[in-house]
């Protein structure tokens, strides 16, 4: 069978371990061990051959038709599941027919934050997400408030998922190795259905803030709106803030919105 060549136009970097390609597969066993999973990414199948051994439905997608046509010739059972897709332009529903699902895989990096918001904007659908992706990413996922790290993404995603940074893996056990570290996460489905703002001004607010993170949040606010000086939390900057308190940011922001376009 001939192998894959690792294609650097689509990020790939093929597992070459597979004690860690194990490791990886199991993630998503916890919590959710019954609901379908789907696989983005696979390359040469060194987790799905793990996944694939799950008694539950399992679907890959990946968009490198060298691969598609590899592991169509490896996985034969797997013909059927095997989706010659962009991930980033799928119609999650149609995946599983509107069920529920884990998303799983070694993501490319260059497009894991990409990947990321899509599980954002299908997160009813996806109550929990695993995988591996730059370390460095991943730290900013999962990072806490008053850190360097502590970013847009570790906001909007612990807005609705708590998350896990499980382990690192080192560059050696890739074909080609990448020059940076890699980590290994879960993202899981939090209790919150809403949040207490209006959400896609609370994205706006996330991502307006962080563009100027070194300033005080009265001076970033000013390309929403006025009068700024008296924004709660006005003397912070973003990365001291929670979830909650961007949530409370928002509502103001809103507010004030409102108001200027009332007396206009």
């Amino acid at each position: 069978m001939k192998q894959v060549r690792p294609k650097k136009n689509l990020g790939q970097h093929f597992l070459t371990d597979l004690s860690i390609a194990k490791r990886i597969a199991d993630t998503v066993d916890e919590p959710y061990s019954d609901i379908p999973v789907l696989e983005v990414g696979p390359g040469m199948g060194v987790m799905t051959q793990y996944l694939v051994e799950k008694d539950r439905p399992f679907k890959v997608v990946e968009i490198d038709r060298e691969s598609v046509a590899y592991l169509n010739e490896r996985f034969p059972r797997l013909r059927e599941n095997i989706l010659g897709e962009d991930f980033l332009r799928m119609d999650l529903q149609k995946v599983f027919d509107g069920q529920q699902f884990v998303l799983t895989g070694n993501y490319p990096y260059d497009i894991s934050s990409q990947i990321f918001f899509k599980m954002l904007d299908n997160r009813d659908l996806i109550p929990c997400c695993t995988g591996m992706i730059q370390r460095e990413v991943a730290l900013r996922i999962a990072s806490q408030p008053g850190t360097k790290a502590y970013g847009i993404l570790s906001v909007l995603i612990q807005a609705w998922y708590d998350v896990e940074y499980l382990f690192t893996v080192e560059p050696s056990v890739f074909n080609p190795p990448p020059k940076v570290q890699s980590a290994v996460i879960r993202m899981t489905r939090n209790k919150v259905q809403h949040l207490d703002c209006d959400e896609n001004l609370f994205k706006r607010v996330v991502k307006t803030v962080f563009n100027q993170r070194r300033k005080m949040l009265r001076v970033s606010l000013r390309q929403l709106t006025q009068g700024s000086d008296d924004a709660p939390f006005a003397t912070k900057r973003p990365e001291q803030l929670t979830v909650t308190d961007f949530v409370e940011l928002t509502n103001w922001v809103g507010s004030q919105l409102l108001c200027a376009n009332t007396k206009s």
